[in-house]
């Protein structure tokens, strides 16, 4: 288990640097897409067997500019009111992290945010250790799911299933998913039970999808906050998003977060995704008892909490 463990850490740490370097968009034509490539074209890519797509991280710039070639991306028919399809590698960058368009706090809301304020570093730098969803560099990871709307900024790629009643939306990242539901239903006024992926509705206004959602357990942040600290929100939240396929490779988002117990009006986010179609979803759990070893084995020793 300790080798294995030390090979996860070890992927981890490399998944994230890639995926760094790899956050830039690619546009639907192959050749511009390699103009803006720069040093991300060098990264390494990852193969898999005869027969199968690898994961949409597993990809470097260049595979992905030759597998827009492949499917002939560029100028490909489509449906707009079709959004299946593997989409993006990591999420939309800094949606929330960044705090851009952040409305102020209520004084309830100030107060919760404080309260997700990590200790310090010796030498001043915070070190995130509120965060326990493996993204703290200073915190124990305990594995909570990430939810929604957090899953937007980093989701490793997902991927839309469409029923004629429903729609799934897959997240590689802790291999997980949603429902949303188009059969007509309205959300609940009183939630029976809170849920980390929320009650999810959805419609169409036109070519655009929209999913209003609420009733979210509070456990969960929109996201890091930066120098420290995290976005936090209610079980009053309620979000609204629009989706619209503009191209066949193409998916614009925009989400709406309204609180009113912790932020004095909406807060608006939103970015493109682009279609991965020479990639499937891999699996990318965060397993409980890996991290247990992992936080008494190497991090408490880390953080100088256990000899």
């Amino acid at each position: 288990m300790r080798s294995r463990m030390i090979v996860i850490v070890v992927a981890l740490a490399a998944a994230m640097a890639f995926a760094s370097a790899a956050n830039g968009q690619i546009p639907d034509e192959p050749r511009e897409a390699q103009r803006n490539f720069g040093e991300r074209e060098t990264a390494p890519s990852v193969s898999f067997p005869d027969g199968w797509k690898p994961c949409p991280r597993c990809q470097n710039n260049l595979d992905r500019a030759r597998e827009n070639q492949t499917y002939k991306v560029a100028g490909h028919s489509f449906d707009p009111h079709d959004l299946t399809g593997v989409w993006g590698w990591d999420g939309i960058g800094n949606a929330f992290r960044d705090g851009k368009g952040a409305p102020p706090f209520t004084p309830e809301g100030k107060a919760l945010f404080d309260a997700t304020i990590g200790e310090k570093a010796p030498d001043g730098k915070a070190i995130y250790s509120k965060d326990t969803s493996g993204r703290g560099a200073g915190a124990k990871v305990n594995c909570d799911p990430y939810g929604w709307p957090r899953l937007y900024q980093y989701n490793y790629g997902f991927e839309f299933a469409m029923f004629p009643d429903h729609i799934v939306q897959f997240f590689e990242l802790n291999h997980t998913w949603r429902t949303i539901w188009t059969d007509g239903r309205k959300l609940p006024d009183e939630p029976p039970s809170l849920k980390w992926m929320g009650w999810n509705v959805g419609h169409w206004e036109g070519d655009t999808l929209v999913v209003e959602s609420s009733g979210y357990d509070e456990r969960s942040w929109l996201s890091q906050a930066m120098p420290d600290g995290g976005w936090i929100h209610s079980d009053q939240m309620k979000v609204v998003e629009r989706w619209r396929r503009t191209g066949y490779a193409t998916l614009e988002s925009q989400i709406t977060v309204t609180d009113p117990k912790v932020y004095t009006k909406p807060w608006t986010v939103q970015g493109v995704e682009h279609l991965v179609p020479g990639a499937e979803l891999g699996e990318e759990f965060c397993i409980p008892s890996d991290y247990n070893q992992f936080n008494d084995g190497v991090f408490s020793k880390a953080a100088g909490t256990k000899q």
